[in-house]
């Protein structure tokens, strides 16, 4: 059945009509089609209290979606899958993958993966890069690191119309975010850095850009439960950043709707369009969480986001 509408909070059936595993995810255009990355979490959620692990589903891999229209997304399959004959490898099972963000970069001809790459108990801290020809992969894994020895846990990619391409990511156990410049490759960090939102304990942040203005949403460090949003603006992705407070109104919004940033999904062909990409966690059954997209309204660098039953594109007409 055709999706017409954006309905946030309900389940999200692909094209097949099974649910889509995307979670964490962040979405590439590239010649004409869209192509939304996450997080397949489609396994028994397991939470070991005596050790104090977090629930978890062991690793799966990333997953890849298709779509000409944002609403109807086409399945393209596992396209990092997890490497399960070795435990010591940063895609085992047990080990963790998240929040993958995927650039095209002109320059090579090579679509570049980055994620946050970790051991259950999230001390090893670092950002795994893999590549492919093509935006449905397979993409081959090339490794991980700890940017300039940094400490890396949630983090998304920021690619601008200039070509450069940043990495955004939580730090120092979580206190501050840390903004780095990859090279002209996008597979390694340069030197070219400033930390961000000092001790301010933000994570799962997610930048865009409008009218030289660069916006950066993140929320507060509450495990998966949900808490209050937050935005900064800046003239730049290295800074210096100004936080202007919550982005979200009305019923809900001091938890921001039940759900955490992951991505802004800028529309092509509607200048000015943003979408607001979110995860609703359930951390009891994590292949059950759900997608909260949602519109965002920009006027003078003030950022609202409106909790919306139902919605289509013509919002931003």
């Amino acid at each position: 059945m055709t999706i017409t509408f954006f309905q946030p909070g309900q389940v999200w059936h692909d094209t097949d009509g099974t649910p889509i595993q995307a979670h964490g995810g962040g979405v590439l255009y590239d010649q004409g089609t869209y192509y939304w990355f996450g997080e397949n979490k489609d396994g028994d959620t397991v939470y070991d209290a005596q050790k104090g692990l977090l629930h978890r589903v062991d690793v799966i891999g990333i997953s890849c979606y298709s779509s000409q229209d944002l609403l109807n997304w086409k399945n393209e399959g596992v396209v990092l899958p997890a490497v399960k004959d070795d435990p010591t490898h940063d895609l085992h099972p047990s080990k963790v993958l998240e929040r993958p963000k995927v650039v095209y970069n002109s320059r090579t001809k090579q679509y570049v993966m980055w994620a946050h790459v970790d051991t259950s108990d999230y001390e090893y801290a670092r950002v795994g890069v893999a590549v492919s020809d093509c935006p449905t992969g397979p993409y081959r894994y090339l490794g991980s690191l700890q940017p300039n020895g940094a400490d890396s846990r949630d983090m998304t990619v920021f690619q601008g119309q200039d070509g450069k391409a940043y990495l955004i990511f939580s730090s120092e156990w979580n206190r501050t975010l840390r903004v780095v410049l990859l090279d002209e490759d996008y597979l390694c960090p340069t030197h070219v850095e400033a930390r961000i939102l000092e001790n301010r304990s933000r994570e799962a942040p997610a930048m865009f850009r409008l009218n030289e203005r660069y916006y950066l949403i993140s929320s507060g460090c509450t495990g998966w439960d949900p808490n209050q949003a937050e935005y900064a603006v800046a003239n730049s992705p290295l800074g210096p950043w100004t936080v202007m407070g919550n982005p979200c109104v009305g019923h809900g919004a001091q938890v921001n709707f039940n759900a955490q940033s992951t991505f802004v999904l800028p529309v092509v062909d509607l200048p000015g369009a943003f979408i607001f990409m979110a995860d609703q966690w359930k951390k009891e059954n994590l292949c059950d969480s759900r997608y909260a997209w949602l519109p965002i309204q920009i006027h003078d660098d003030q950022v609202q986001i409106e909790w919306q039953e139902r919605w289509s594109l013509s919002f931003f007409s």
